[in-house]
């Protein structure tokens, strides 16, 4: 009697690389000159606007230093970047997408009815510049961020603008109280997407919820409206739409 065949390897996993985006070198330098050229422009425009707001300048400036002295989406294959994705089943791809400027989430918190009663929380915060766009509203201010050691630089910076900021997974993140959340969408992945929604239904109906590029396509999850708006890649739409839960049905 022989022994059973070993079973096979698991495939790499393809969603961990980033080959699925390379690009022909001048098409892919004429983006990052776009990039450079628009990131700098929307930064002037942002510094311009705090001088209303002098109280979260120092703020902001913090989160430009440390994202000058060091960003831990830079160096991918950190024990810790491992270990985080490792425990939340996510992929280094999810994580990297570009940055909110404060001028545009400005915005689009305004039109989503973000006021001094709003409760704004951010799943995958990176460097906070929406929190502080909250807190321009008055409202109050929580992100949520994987990597601890980003969190441990950041906070210190946006604590004294009324923000708090935690490690933590936003599909674990409580929600009851929120009353806007604001994710990044397009990145994740199919799996990541469920998990997220199925902790978004522990929101409280009527809870308002923005994304980036394409809207939530699941029951309960309504409102598809949206505006371009601009970041630091280009052109984007986001989406405002409100978690209304069906009523429940009578056994």
């Amino acid at each position: 009697m022989t022994d059973p065949a070993p079973p096979p390897e698991p495939p790499p996993r393809r969603d961990d690389t980033l080959g699925d985006f390379d690009l022909p070198f001048f098409q892919r330098l004429s983006l990052q000159l776009q990039g450079i050229v628009i990131a700098f422009v929307l930064r002037g425009t942002d510094l311009l606007l705090l001088l209303f707001r002098p109280r979260l300048l120092k703020p902001y400036m913090g989160l430009w230093w440390q994202r000058i002295l060091w960003t831990p989406y830079r160096w991918r294959r950190t024990f810790e970047m491992t270990r985080a994705l490792q425990t939340t089943g996510q992929s280094f791809r999810e994580l990297m997408y570009g940055e909110t400027p404060l001028v545009t989430a400005l915005w689009f918190l305004k039109r989503a009815g973000v006021g001094r009663s709003s409760r704004v929380v951010d799943l995958g915060a990176g460097r906070g510049r929406v929190l502080l766009a909250a807190r321009w509203w008055g409202a109050r201010a929580h992100g949520v961020e994987l990597i601890a050691d980003h969190v441990t630089r950041v906070a210190p910076w946006l604590g004294p603008a009324g923000v708090t900021f935690t490690v933590g997974d936003m599909t674990r993140e409580p929600l009851g109280d929120a009353t806007h959340i604001f994710c990044n969408w397009v990145a994740f992945s199919p799996e990541t997407k469920a998990r997220l929604v199925a902790h978004l239904r522990t929101c409280a109906p009527g809870t308002r919820i923005i994304t980036v590029t394409r809207p939530i396509q699941a029951e309960g999850f309504s409102g598809h409206v949206c505006h371009w708006m601009l970041f630091t890649w280009g052109l984007e739409k986001v989406w405002l739409q409100q978690y209304l839960p069906g009523p429940i049905a009578s056994p």
